[in-house]
């Protein structure tokens, strides 16, 4: 599986080209040759018989980026400088900040701001908590909170290799949802130690995003702080997901003229996304759900590799007692999502679904099927990666959740707010607009949040979570 070049492998290639007629397209076209693209091309200096430039190159991985800059250097005209990672670069000293939202500049400022005058503030806290949420950063501000144990596609690579996931989920947070949010990355992995250390901050956040704990002990998390704590608790890793994933299947069903509760769909992966999106899947209607983990399906009295999570998705699905690999569950299957990992299947494998079939492909970076070839054997494909149409991601959800529940001071993010999101993402995309490669709204389409919080905040207020 060949994924073209992008931006998360980029550099920048500076270079002096001697200023001879041809030069430059020499450059730009041995870049093309190594089958990478170009960005911007800016002047930094020009000299008497040469001008340097900087190349900003877009790659598919490392290797491919070395390859580019040993052909740019075999180059008689040109002279390759230096390399910078662009990604690298972009994370040089963190990418959030904490700043002041009031101006200290003079003395009366220091004296409403910090001693004596934050002494009436804190006062007026200590007999009222209520007025935490007016008089401090707390309503706006919501905890990240991991143990780096289940990053991204990465695994167990711990809290501080975790910080700059969690960095940048807190700017999709900022730009979309208008919260602060903070990462907290413990270095705890016991579920009582963390809940302990997530109770103990808890006075300063108005909720709490659960991110990366890995399963089967996030849903012990999850569950304990949900019931302990009096803020919204929410792990994104399964809520977010599964909210986006019931979004798009609405839209995708409407597309191919299915209903819910008539098809037949096949979960692959049972942690945490794979365990929320068989639950949101079932709350919403569906009647035939199948998941499979690596030994294949699951079934009621299946033994062979099964924790007490698999053993209640086993008895949630699999109606009919199905056996078999991942493969053979798809034999007549309307419907495919993969929350597990890369290439599982070979496009031809989807042949065995039934028409017009839906293929949901998640695992990130590597989908579990080629997206690219599914497109020949399925109607409607969706994977978790920005490169390619119909991206189902969580950015979609979160920061409009919790902004919904924020802004009507929510105890809880309950069963109503998840479905009132979902349909709020689906129904953003018009019926005249519906296509098979347009299923969901982008990521950078502001009213998305901003929906999604509105519909989140009523559905809070009338199961009166809020």
């Amino acid at each position: 599986m060949v994924y073209p070049a992008g931006p998360s492998y980029s550099i920048t290639v500076r270079v002096r080209i001697m200023r001879r007629p041809g030069a430059l397209a020499r450059v730009a076209t041995t870049i093309g040759e190594q089958e990478a693209l170009v960005g911007s091309i800016p002047v930094v200096k020009v000299g008497k018989d040469y001008v340097v430039r900087d190349l900003d190159v877009y790659a598919r991985d490392e290797a491919h980026e070395q390859q580019i800059v040993n052909a740019l250097q075999s180059l008689p005209d040109a002279e390759v400088l230096f390399v910078t990672d662009r990604t690298f670069a972009y994370h040089e000293g963190g990418k959030i900040e904490v700043r002041g939202r009031r101006e200290l500049v003079r003395r009366e400022d220091l004296s409403m701001a910090y001693t004596p005058g934050v002494g009436r503030i804190s006062t007026a806290i200590a007999k009222d908590k209520e007025a935490g949420y007016v008089y401090t950063m707390k309503g706006n501000t919501v905890a990240i909170v991991t143990d780096g144990t289940a990053v991204l596609g990465l695994g167990d690579i711990g809290p501080l290799a975790a910080l700059p996931v969690m960095e940048g989920k807190a700017m999709i947070f900022r730009e979309f949802g208008d919260i602060y949010a903070f990462p907290l990355c413990l270095d705890v992995t016991d579920v009582d130690r963390i809940v302990d250390v997530v109770k103990a901050v808890s006075p300063g956040f108005a909720g709490i995003n659960l991110e990366d704990i890995s399963a089967p002990r996030c849903f012990e998390v999850e569950r304990r702080l949900y019931d302990e704590l009096d803020i919204p608790v929410l792990h994104d890793d399964q809520h977010g997901t599964s909210i986006a994933v019931l979004a798009a299947l609405k839209n995708a069903l409407i597309h191919v003229g299915k209903e819910l509760s008539q098809i037949k769909i096949v979960v692959s992966g049972t942690g945490a996304a794979g365990v929320a999106c068989v639950r949101i899947l079932l709350e919403a209607g569906a009647r035939d759900v199948l998941c499979c983990d690596r030994q294949g399906a699951l079934f009621a009295d299946r033994s062979e590799g099964m924790n007490p999570v698999k053993s209640e998705l086993a008895m949630l699905t699999n109606p009919q007692g199905r056996r078999g690999t991942l493969r053979e569950s798809l034999d007549g299957a309307d419907v495919f999502i993969g929350v597990s990992a890369g290439n599982l299947l070979d496009p031809p494998d989807l042949k065995r679904m039934a028409d017009d079939p839906i293929v949901f492909a998640l695992a990130n970076p590597i989908p579990e099927v080629d997206p690219w070839a599914a497109l020949d054997y399925a109607e409607i494909v969706a994977t978790g990666r920005s490169d390619f149409p119909n991206q189902i991601n969580n950015a979609l959800v979160f920061p409009g959740i919790f902004r919904g529940a924020l802004d009507v001071r929510a105890r809880k993010i309950n069963w109503t707010m998840k479905m009132a999101a979902a349909t709020a993402i689906a129904e953003m995309i018009p019926p005249e607009e519906l296509a098979a490669q347009n299923i969901l709204p982008g990521i950078f389409n502001r009213a998305v949040s901003r929906t999604v919080a509105e519909a989140v905040a009523k559905a809070a207020l009338a199961s009166s979570a809020a």
